[in-house]
């Protein structure tokens, strides 16, 4: 029997050879096991599991406005959409999210901004979600260059020294950070790519959405080019960074800030003030994220426009329903929002699943 190769470890004396190499091969395993786990609890499962990602781009698409006269780099009044992490692959919600954007303003520009594109749309990958995307006039997908977006920001040197770090959270930290860049850089509307749009949301000026009576949430912003308080956002987040807790940059930094703004203790006292707005659960969040399996529940076509009245776009917390399947011809809520309001990608579900 041939012997095992000599062990890394062999370089610490006094220890005998077999022992050591045992440690190093037991340590080796646990800090595979820790990294996986940590892995996995960051990026939970893959985003649209069983979704076809790489199937062929021949979908039909729609009879549509007439084309918007493209630009090479964003301006202010676009909606925007972000994506962080390298992937090029929208899944479904992801797609219904933009398409739903794109058909509620069609007057708008739509920018899908995404780290891991390389070029402008002459060199956008081969995907059922690039493919579907692009047969939407005003939309348009960019490269995200989050260097150049933070540059000129109090957020330039925080990026410089986290990129070289490893953070538990850093996929959502760099969302948070870069979605109040660009409300403060270009203004507009931003939205995370698990909104569904219900109606325009274009009447809406510096306002954010309230989660819940103790939390904000920055799943959906509207503000003005370089406001005051999009740049006390940037100052806060640099200033009490903690990237090791879920949402301190997030959720948490956007209800800090109001308190600041307005001078309160708690939300309950004012939703209003010095000209920003935060509006009610309903608007953004109608149904909790506790209560996220009821987007997969039937719900009766006739109660829909009673439990959105009030609503601009619902919010599907993707977070904790990532990986949860439906079929798109039944009656859940989630599958009549897709067919109702983005009909291309319902139509494409039924095609590929």
């Amino acid at each position: 029997m041939s012997s095992p190769p000599d062990c890394p470890l062999r370089l610490l004396r006094g220890a005998p050879r077999q022992r050591v190499c045992t440690l190093f091969i037991i340590g080796f395993k646990f800090t595979f096991f820790v990294s996986v786990v940590i892995y996995w609890h960051i990026v939970g499962e893959p985003k649209g599991q069983g979704q076809p990602y790489s199937l062929p781009a021949d979908i039909p698409c729609p009879s549509l406005a007439p084309p918007t006269p493209p630009s090479s780099s964003p301006s202010p009044g676009n909606i925007f959409f972000l994506e962080t992490s390298d992937r090029t692959n929208p899944n479904f919600l992801f797609m219904c999210s933009v398409e739903s954007a794109a058909r509620a303003h069609p007057e708008s520009r739509v920018v899908v901004l995404m780290k891991g594109l390389v070029g402008g749309n002459a060199s956008l990958p081969r995907h059922l979600g690039i493919a579907l995307l692009s047969c939407f006039s005003n939309v348009q997908m960019l490269p995200l260059d989050l260097e150049a977006l933070f540059q000129g920001t109090p957020l330039a040197a925080w990026y410089a020294a986290v990129r070289r770090r490893w953070e538990p959270y850093l996929l959502p930290v760099l969302s948070d950070a870069a979605r109040i860049a660009l409300m403060w850089k270009f203004g507009g509307i931003y939205l995370d790519t698990d909104f569904i749009v219900l109606k325009s949301l274009r009447n809406l000026t510096n306002a954010l959405g309230t989660q819940s009576r103790y939390v904000l949430n920055g799943a959906f912003l509207a503000f003005e080019r370089q406001h005051e308080f999009m740049a006390l956002c940037m100052q806060d987040f640099v200033a009490h960074y903690n990237g090791w807790v879920w949402g301190h940059q997030g959720p948490q930094l956007l209800t800090r800030v109001f308190k600041k703004w307005c001078s309160i203790r708690s939300l309950g006292e004012r939703h209003a003030c010095r000209g920003v707005t935060t509006l009610p659960r309903e608007a953004f969040y109608p149904i909790a994220w506790q209560n996220w399996k009821r987007y997969f529940e039937d719900v009766n076509p006739e109660e829909l426009p009673r439990l959105l009245n009030a609503t601009y776009a619902v919010h599907v917390w993707n977070k904790k329903s990532q990986g949860t399947h439906f079929q798109a011809t039944s009656r859940a809520l989630l599958a009549q929002l897709h067919a109702l309001y983005c009909p291309t990608t319902h139509g494409a579900m039924k095609m590929y699943l």
